[in-house]
C-alpha cells in the first residue's frame, strides 16, 4: 500500500511541477486534482448519478485540516443565495427573473423560487471518504465542508472517493436543461468540484451564477446516455470509434451496433480547470481543421435556420484561432469546441457553450471572445471571482481586436476603434455608479457596473497601457505575461511587473489608480497665451485624481502638426515616439502633486489652428470637452 501512495505522490508531483515551472515567481506552487467519475444520465428526468475518485495533491506548506468542494447545482433552489440576489439587486439578470406589472409598478420576480421539486438543481454527495475511511461533512448552501481525519501534509496527496447524484435544472443559467432553443442536457458545473487552495487560502465563495477561480487537474470520465444523444465538451473522446456521432478516425468504417439503448463515452483532458459537457439527440456534429493541427469541433440543432451560419462559422474560427495564437501564444490543447446551449455565451475548459440563433455577426463574435477566453481563463487562469476585469476585459480587448482585423477592416482607420468600450465606462461615470475593479465579482451593487468593469474597463486597461507605453510594447507585454504564466494562476501584480520587465517602465501608479480606486482621468487645456513675439506659451491642468503621461498634438494654420510628449514623472521612463511621421519634442516630466503644467511652442499664437491633449483618444479622460483648443 505505501509502494502505491508512494508511485501517486510522486505521478502528481511530477504534473505539478509541470505546469509550476511556467511561473517565474520564486517559491510558486499550485494544487493538483486528478478526478475519475463514472457518470449514468437519465434523459427523461434530467437526473444523473455517478462515482467520483480523486486524488488531491497538497503542494503548499502548510497542513490541510479540511477540504472544500463546489456543489453548484444546489443554488438553482429556492431561497437559495443566488435566488435571494435576484430579489435584492436593482437590475437582476433578465434571464432569470419574470416580470409582471403590479399597481402600475413593474415587478422583477426570480424564476427560481417558482422552481417545483423536478424542476430544480441539486448535487447530494454520499459514501465519502478519505483514503477508505468515511468522513464528517456539512453543506452549506453550494459548498460542501469536509473535516477530514488525517490532515493533509505539505507536498503530501490523499484519495477522496465518493458518490453523488444530481438534477439538471430547468432554468439554465449557463448551465442546466432544455434552453429556449431546444437544447436538451447544457451540464457545466455538474460535479462534486474541489475547491481551490492557494496563497490567500480557502476560495469557497456561495454561487451566485458569476464566475469560478478552480483547482487545475486532469480529468478521466465517463458518461453513460441514451445512444440517440450526440455529446461534446471538455477533453478528447478515447473510445471514438466505438461511439460513432461523427467521432471516428474514418468515418468509411461502420461503428459496431450496440443492441444497448445507451452508450458509454470515455473523455480524457489534462491540465484543466473543468469538465463541461452538453447533449442533445439532433445535434449535427462537424469537425474543421484548425491550427497546428486542433480538431474543431461544431455541434449544433438540425434546424434550417441556423445550419448555414453554423456552416459558415467554421474557417472563421480557424482564422481568430491564428489571431490569438499569433497575438498572444499558442492554444495549448489538441481540440476546441463550439457547442450550441446554455443561455447566452459561456466560456470552459477545451469548449465554448453559446447560444446559436443569432444573426452571422452576433454568431462570429459570441465565438471569437468565448474562443479568446481559452488563452486567458482557461490557460491563464487568473482569480476570476477577485479579478473578473483581468479575465473579461483581457478576453474583450483580443477578441474585438480580431474580429476588427479579420471582418472589420474599415474600422481599424477609426481613432479609436473601442470608441464603444470607453462610451461604456464614461456613460457608468456620468450616472455616479463606478466601483473599484478591486471589487469582489458577486458583491457590485448592480449588474451593470459589476459586467461595464468586468468586460469595458477591463478592456481599456489594456488599452490605455498601449497608450502609456506604447502599442508595440503592450502586445509584447500580453505575450510575455503568456508566456510566463500559462497553466498557472497569475495575479494582477504579475502583469504589471511583466509590463515593467518589457519596458523598463514603473507602472504600480497605474495599477493603483486604475484597479483599487475610483480616481479618474481628466486633463484640459487652460490657456495658450503668447507671452513674447514668436513664442506661445500653453497651460495644461490636471483636474483628475488619477495622472497620466500626456500626448499633445498641435495643428498649425499652414496644415502642419507637430506632437510634444510630457512624461509621467512617477513612470521614470520616457515612452517611445509614436508619432515619427511628425516633428516631436519629449518635454519635462510633470509630476501628480503639480496641479498646472507650461509648456512653449515656439511659434506665435495665431499660427496655431488646434491643439489636442491625447490625438490617439486611448487615455480614458472623462471630459473629452477641454482636451481641445481652436484658436
Amino acid at each position: 500500500m505505501k509502494k502505491i501512495l508512494l508511485s501517486i505522490t510522486a505521478t502528481v508531483f511530477s504534473l505539478f511541477l509541470a505546469s509550476a515551472q511556467n511561473n517565474p515567481n520564486p517559491g510558486y506552487w499550485q494544487q493538483h486534482v486528478d478526478y475519475e467519475m463514472d457518470l449514468k444520465v437519465d434523459v427523461k428526468k434530467f437526473t444523473y448519478s455517478g462515482t467520483q475518485k480523486l486524488i488531491y495533491s497538497n503542494n503548499s506548506n502548510d497542513t490541510l485540516k479540511k477540504v472544500f468542494f463546489h456543489l453548484y447545482y444546489n443554488a438553482f433552489q429556492p431561497y437559495s443565495d443566488m435566488d435571494a440576489l435576484l430579489s435584492s439587486i436593482a437590475d437582476p439578470d433578465s434571464r432569470m427573473v419574470d416580470t409582471k406589472t403590479v399597481r402600475g409598478r413593474t415587478i422583477k420576480e426570480s424564476r427560481i423560487t417558482k422552481l417545483k421539486s423536478d424542476e430544480i438543481g441539486f448535487l447530494n454527495v454520499t459514501n465519502l471518504k478519505q483514503n477508505g475511511t468515511p468522513v464528517q461533512s456539512r453543506v452549506v448552501g453550494t459548498i460542501l465542508e469536509v473535516f477530514l481525519q488525517h490532515p493533509i501534509l505539505p507536498n503530501s496527496s490523499t484519495e477522496f472517493t465518493l458518490n453523488f447524484d444530481g438534477q439538471a435544472p430547468k432554468m439554465i443559467r449557463r448551465s442546466g436543461r432544455e434552453s429556449k432553443e431546444g437544447v436538451a442536457l447544457s451540464m457545466a458545473q455538474w460535479f462534486p468540484k474541489m475547491a481551490e487552495y492557494d496563497f490567500e487560502g480557502w476560495h469557497v465563495e456561495q454561487y451566485l451564477g458569476r464566475e469560478f477561480h478552480s483547482v487545475w487537474g486532469d480529468f478521466d470520465v465517463k458518461i453513460t446516455i441514451d445512444k440517440n444523444y450526440t455529446l461534446g465538451g471538455t477533453g478528447i473522446l478515447v473510445n471514438n470509434n466505438e461511439i460513432g456521432h461523427g467521432y471516428q478516425d474514418d468515418p468509411s468504417i461502420p461503428v459496431p451496433v450496440k443492441k444497448d439503448k445507451n452508450l458509454t463515452w470515455h473523455f480524457k483532458a489534462k491540465n484543466v480547470l473543468d469538465f463541461t459537457w452538453a447533449a442533445d439527440n439532433d445535434y449535427i456534429h462537424d469537425i474543421y481543421p484548425g491550427p497546428n493541427n486542433v480538431k474543431l469541433h461544431f455541434l449544433y440543432k438540425n434546424d434550417p435556420e441556423i445550419i448555414e451560419n453554423w456552416k459558415n462559422l467554421q474557417p472563421v474560427t480557424a482564422d481568430l484561432m491564428t489571431f490569438f495564437n499569433e497575438n498572444v501564444g499558442l492554444y495549448p490543447y489538441s481540440q476546441y469546441s463550439v457547442i450550441q446551449g446554455g443561455d447566452g455565451g459561456m466560456e470552459y475548459s477545451m469548449c465554448t457553450l453559446i447560444t446559436g440563433k443569432r444573426n452571422f455577426a452576433s454568431l462570429i463574435g459570441v465565438t471569437a471572445h468565448e474562443l479568446a477566453h481559452s488563452w486567458f481563463q482557461q490557460t491563464l487562469a487568473t482569480n476570476e471571482t477577485k479579478h473578473e476585469w483581468m479575465d473579461e476585459g483581457f478576453t474583450s480587448f483580443i477578441s474585438d481586436l480580431a474580429v476588427m482585423q479579420i471582418l472589420d477592416k474599415d474600422k481599424q482607420e477609426d481613432i479609436n476603434p473601442f470608441g464603444s468600450t470607453y462610451k461604456n465606462y464614461y456613460n457608468l461615470v456620468a450616472k455616479g455608479m463606478l466601483e473599484p475593479l478591486s471589487t469582489h465579482s458577486d458583491h457590485y451593487l448592480t449588474n451593470r457596473a459589476y459586467s461595464t468593469s468586468a468586460y469595458s474597463r477591463g478592456s481599456i486597461f489594456l488599452t490605455q497601457l498601449a497608450y502609456i507605453i506604447g502599442w508595440d510594447n503592450m502586445m509584447a507585454t500580453l505575450k510575455q505575461f503568456y508566456s510566463d504564466y500559462q497553466l498557472t494562476h497569475p495575479t494582477p501584480n504579475d502583469f504589471k511587473r511583466t509590463a515593467e520587465k518589457v519596458t523598463g517602465a514603473n507602472l504600480d501608479w497605474y495599477m493603483i489608480d486604475y484597479t483599487l480606486t475610483n480616481n479618474t482621468v481628466d486633463y484640459a487645456i487652460q490657456f495658450v497665451e503668447e507671452v513674447q513675439k514668436g513664442q506661445s506659451i500653453v497651460t495644461l491642468e490636471r483636474i483628475g485624481r488619477a495622472g497620466m503621461p500626456i500626448d499633445i498634438l498641435v495643428t498649425y494654420q499652414d496644415g502642419t502638426m507637430e506632437t510634444f510628449y510630457i512624461p509621467y514623472s512617477s513612470m521614470f521612463w520616457t515612452k517611445p515616439n509614436q508619432y515619427s511621421q511628425l516633428e516631436y519634442s519629449t518635454l519635462e516630466p510633470w509630476g501628480w502633486a503639480q496641479p498646472q503644467y507650461k509648456f512653449i511652442i515656439n511659434k506665435p499664437k495665431s499660427s496655431i489652428k488646434s491643439i489636442m491633449i491625447d490625438p490617439s483618444q486611448f487615455m480614458a479622460d472623462v471630459n473629452q470637452e477641454n482636451n481641445i483648443y481652436q484658436n
